[in-house]
């Protein structure tokens, strides 16, 4: 199964290849540090194999931005230098295993909804936890 994916402007394209949705874990972030980055109350990502993850030959190249989680952990985050959307991001401990794809790059998001909620104790008072998935209140739990 191919899903495809881009940027807001289209520059930066991509494709996840996997044979079966089991593959991908989408989940919502409440940390802080996705909040900065999203611009919202969570982020949402879609961990898949960094073997499935392919930018497309057309694609625009893009722009690399590592930093200091605020854990002592070195993040990865690739976006558009066009109009700045996030493609992906990776800590250095899953970096030769995974990528964390934001999920609303992807051209149907709902394709592979989410599988679970990380760093609970930071949700918004006014957000309700998600049924019928798994809730962590810290990453390793």
């Amino acid at each position: 199964m191919v899903y495809k994916g881009a940027c807001y402007c289209k520059a930066v394209e991509y494709e996840i290849d996997i044979s079966s949705p089991d593959e991908a874990r989408t989940s919502l972030c409440h940390c802080k540090n996705c909040k900065r980055f999203f611009g919202t109350a969570f982020g949402l990502t879609t961990k898949v194999p960094v073997k499935a993850f392919a930018y497309t030959a057309e694609s625009a190249k893009p722009t690399v931005h590592e930093a200091d989680n605020g854990s002592g952990s070195l993040l990865h985050r690739e976006f558009c230098s066009k109009c700045g959307s996030g493609i992906l991001e990776y800590g250095a401990a899953a970096a030769k295993d995974f990528r964390y794809v934001m999920t609303g790059t992807l051209e149907d998001p709902g394709a592979l909804p989410p599988k679970g909620e990380f760093f609970c104790i930071y949700r918004e008072k006014w957000m309700p936890e998600i049924p019928g998935i798994f809730h962590k209140d810290r990453l390793k739990e």
